[in-house]
């Protein structure tokens, strides 16, 4: 759930190189309902006002709680140095015990995306 799709899409067009797939028109140029593919992962984005008609009981609820993404990338030292001028960055990059170098940031909406590559067994 987003406060607006149009946006949400255009931000995992922009900063991780997704492409829309599929999207339901709202009012004006506004999407209520979108969903953006890169290397076999959806993500699909539905509009609070449009989902709230849907399932009421969304109407209420903050956006973003404790979701987060999980993305597999490769080339994390350049994605890192180019995403932590224009995002939040919630974690630095670091290596993780189960062999992960990786950093988390967060959307314009406030969910969490960790951003992760394979350390070598040559590193």
């Amino acid at each position: 759930m987003v406060e607006n799709v149009s946006d949400t899409i255009n931000f995992y067009r922009t900063i991780f190189e997704f492409e829309l797939v599929s999207s339901v028109p709202g009012e004006g140029e506004e999407y209520q309902w979108g969903c953006v593919e890169k290397d076999g992962i959806q993500l699909m984005f539905q509009s609070r006002k449009s989902l709230s008609k849907e399932i009421p009981y969304f109407t209420e609820l903050p956006i973003a709680a404790s979701l987060t993404f999980f993305i597999k990338v490769s080339g994390i030292y350049e994605l890192y140095q180019r995403l932590k001028v224009s995002l939040e960055v919630v974690s630095d990059l670091h290596t993780t015990t189960y062999g992960m170098r990786e950093f988390a940031v967060r959307d314009l909406n406030g969910y969490v995306i960790v951003c992760a590559e394979e350390v070598s067994d040559s590193e």
